[in-house]
């Protein structure tokens, strides 16, 4: 038994030597049940709490907004479970994986979208950790300023990247422990502002219109699960090929989902009961959440709330360094990670150093990147209903091969969906990004400023589009490639 555990260890401590290649026999292991820990532990971040402040800037009352989280949230980690089943039946990155659909070269296509969305959460998710800290210690006077935020980013920077670089094994086990240490803090956190909440207060929010239901929904679908799925095969690829799919789609699906709803359910109850922390909380989306804890609590809710962003960006940097692979960087995994870490570093010093209103980039971010990756979301999920038969492996890496070099056929519904998606959101709040929405006045739908500009209707359309070229259009080239002995 000692030495089971010293060879997990030695395994855990080890750069892992996986990279874009299918995962041998041998070194697939483990459970269904076992996805639970990661996506939980990548989840269960005292963020979720923010996103009811979020939900309720959209202007709709608490149950309009518990309805669209609930949905929003379990729909979209289903999609994550449903991408997952790709990993157990080719046992490759999800990545490698979209090269059955788009063909070996146009997967590099979906792979820089990927690589974008990865990289820019895992920043996302170290910025708050950063400014997090500094708000807790200059609240217990130790301080709180550019000298703090310099080591709170640096520790928070090394344990994401060694996490990185180091690979599955750190990463399972990392999990592991985060699920347990931030799932008992933040219950503790619970109880402690649970005197915070007044019901009346929070009952009499006024209700919205069913367009600000649709784009609460929308954005925490795109907060929560939507920007997973492009990595959902990453941690199922080492599950043997007899596992359960049930399962896999069901843990997957249940560890990711039952923090947010939780925390989200609680954080409507804490934003609806004080427009001040609301306020708050669009500018620092954690620290914002230490005002209402007793001094005794600050430090370990710093401890809860970095492991839990961690959590969240291990798995994200773990994947960034398999799209920017999938790209085509002729690097070991463990380098494409470095460099994952350096871009991250330097996006999280911009921001906290010289950046401005955390909040509206964050939504332009999500909202931007989330009408490609909802695209491609619906060609891979169609791609998988149509498939009979296990991936071949070698035709993966080979343009020559079964699945091609270019699928010109996906590449351009992609293309098509995400400009359509792009014309039907709206992200007024980013300067950046003000050219979005151009088709709602063309359709009828009322402008920029009209009842459905920020339904964000762009990325349901994007989802439904993939899928429905992709099961119909791209069914007969399916078929041909499994045809082939």
């Amino acid at each position: 038994m000692a030495d089971q555990l010293e060879v997990q260890q030695t395994r855990a401590l080890a750069v892992e030597s996986n990279g874009l290649n299918v995962i041998a026999d041998a070194d697939r292991k483990g459970r269904p049940s076992q996805l639970f820990w990661p996506w939980f532990g990548a989840n269960v971040s005292v963020l979720g709490l923010s996103y009811g402040a979020f939900a309720l800037g959209f202007g709709i009352s608490f149950w309009q907004a518990v309805i669209a989280g609930v949905i929003g949230v379990v729909f979209s980690f289903l999609l994550c479970g449903l991408i997952a089943l790709a990993g157990k039946r080719g046992s490759a990155p999800t990545m490698v994986l979209g090269r059955a659909a788009f063909g070996v070269r146009g997967n590099k296509l979906p792979s820089v979208v990927s690589w974008l969305l990865t990289v820019g959460w895992e920043t996302v998710l170290t910025i708050l950790a950063t400014l997090a800290t500094a708000t807790v210690f200059e609240r217990l006077g130790w301080g709180g300023g550019t000298l703090t935020k310099v080591i709170a980013l640096v520790v928070v920077g090394v344990l994401i990247v060694a996490c990185g670089v180091l690979g599955f094994d750190l990463i399972m086990r990392a999990q592991t422990i985060i699920t347990v240490v931030t799932g008992v803090l933040t219950v503790v956190y619970m109880i402690l502002v649970a005197d915070q909440i007044h019901w009346s207060t929070v009952s009499a929010l006024p209700s919205g219109s069913s367009q600000q239901v649709i784009g609460a929904l929308v954005f925490l679908m795109t907060g929560f699960g939507l920007g997973w799925v492009n990595a959902a095969a990453d941690y199922s690829r080492y599950l043997p090929r007899e596992s359960s799919s049930r399962g896999v789609v069901g843990w997957t699906t249940f560890g990711g989902s039952v923090a947010p709803v939780v925390l989200l359910v609680f954080g409507l109850l804490l934003a609806g009961s004080s427009q001040e922390l609301s306020a708050a909380i669009a500018a620092d989306p954690i620290g914002a959440l230490a005002e209402a804890l007793p001094t005794w609590f600050l430090v370990p809710f710093v401890i809860v709330a970095v492991l839990g962003l961690v959590g969240g960006a291990v798995l994200d940097i773990y994947s960034s360094g398999l799209s920017l692979l999938a790209i085509g960087l002729p690097a070991p995994r463990y380098v494409a990670a470095l460099i994952d870490g350096v871009v991250m570093i330097a996006g999280t010093i911009y921001v906290v150093f010289y950046g401005g209103e955390f909040l509206a980039q964050f939504q332009g971010f999500l909202i931007t990147l989330g009408v490609p990756i909802a695209a491609w979301c619906g060609i891979m999920l169609a791609d998988l209903a149509t498939r009979r038969r296990d991936y071949a492996e070698t035709d993966l890496y080979d343009p020559r091969g079964r699945y091609g070099d270019v699928r010109w056929l996906p590449v351009i519904t992609m293309v098509v969906a995400t400009g359509i998606g792009w014309g039907l959101v709206t992200n007024t709040l980013a300067s950046w990004l003000t050219w979005q929405g151009y088709l709602l006045g063309p359709l009828g739908l009322g402008g920029k400023e009209g009842d459905w500009a920020f339904a964000n209707l762009g990325i349901l359309v994007a989802l439904v589009l993939g899928f429905v070229v992709q099961r119909f259009a791209g069914a007969a080239a399916v078929r041909r490639q499994e045809a082939v002995a």
